[in-house]
């Protein structure tokens, strides 16, 4: 696995991206009579040469992964032809650099969260939040993330990574109510990233590590795709399904970080939970009650005291992993 995403003198992810696009495309989408005994799905690599004005010897060394010297313009024209999107394009024209010039330089260096990051997140007291960074890495996040999702300050540095927690740990599969969509979402996240950085080692172990045959099979496939913002729906052990619209924001001046925000609608059942919840979390003395999953209406004391037990601790410290 490792190999595959460090390159060779065949771009072999750039030959794997190619064949899974071309074979997502049907004849009709470009204009093309299908004939009788075709024996691959999609189109024939002669089908997306002609779309894409190419010669077919050219198209052919293209997807073997020969991109030595590729034009922009060439692109363009292959991802027209294979109806790419914006993301896809985007993942196009990264994996066709000249691996030479994709050398160490464009290994990710790992910066440290900006004090002022660590502010925004401790502002942010009545929403889940979090700061993520290269590989899906899990760099610092706010108390009412550790309330509502998992508590990642508990787990080790090296551990704090979304596709780790979404593929090995079970309790991903009970956090989110649509599990199957949301860890698809975070392979194509992943993909995308590869993508930008296929000479990182971090990378490859991390994919090495994971043996869930979900990933691999979604892997495999090869989709992009960029979750700027969106809406998901999770299990939470005490306030029941919580729905949540999230906004990635990329930090200005570093694009390796971002910030996660998770809001509730306005008004909604989740508001109102999240509220009692932020107000118990930011004082645990209060005798504040919220909506359980039972429909009581109504959370115990020895609920609260359990649920509140691991945050006790790191209280004081929360954000500053």
């Amino acid at each position: 696995m490792g190999k595959a995403l460090s390159g060779s003198d065949d771009n072999k992810a750039l030959s794997d991206f190619l064949r899974s696009r071309r074979a997502r495309v049907t004849p009709e989408q470009v204009g093309v009579t299908p004939g009788g005994g075709r024996r691959v799905p999609g189109l024939r690599r002669e089908e997306v040469a002609l779309s894409a004005g190419l010669s077919v010897d050219y198209y052919i060394r293209l997807e073997r992964g020969r991109a030595a010297n590729v034009s922009e313009a060439v692109l363009e024209a292959v991802a027209r032809a294979l109806r790419l999107d914006d993301a896809e394009r985007a993942h196009l024209f990264n994996l066709a650099r000249p691996q030479s010039a994709v050398g160490v330089s464009r290994s990710p260096v790992l910066r440290r969260v900006r004090p002022g990051a660590y502010a925004l997140l401790e502002a942010l007291r009545d929403a889940p939040a979090m700061i993520l960074g290269h590989r899906l890495d899990i760099l610092a996040l706010n108390l009412m993330a550790r309330a509502v999702f998992v508590d990642f300050e508990a787990v080790p540095a090296r551990e704090r990574n979304l596709v780790r927690f979404m593929f090995l740990d079970p309790a991903a599969r009970e956090l989110f109510t649509d599990w199957d969509k949301a860890a698809r979402m975070v392979v194509k996240g992943l993909h995308l990233y590869a993508g930008q950085y296929p000479n990182d080692p971090q990378l490859a172990k991390l994919i090495d590590q994971l043996s869930d045959e979900d990933f691999h099979r979604w892997w495999a496939a090869h989709d992009v795709e960029e979750f700027s913002h969106g809406t998901r729906r999770y299990w939470h052990p005490l306030l029941g399904e919580v729905t949540l619209n999230y906004e990635n924001l990329i930090f200005p001046g570093d694009s390796g970080q971002w910030l996660s925000l998770n809001m509730p609608e306005p008004g909604s059942q989740t508001s109102e939970a999240l509220r009692f919840l932020a107000d118990w979390i930011n004082d645990p003395d209060t005798s504040v009650r919220a909506g359980s999953a039972d429909g009581s209406g109504r959370l115990s004391d020895r609920q609260l005291q359990v649920y509140g037990k691991s945050f006790d601790a790191g209280r004081s410290t929360a954000g500053h992993a």
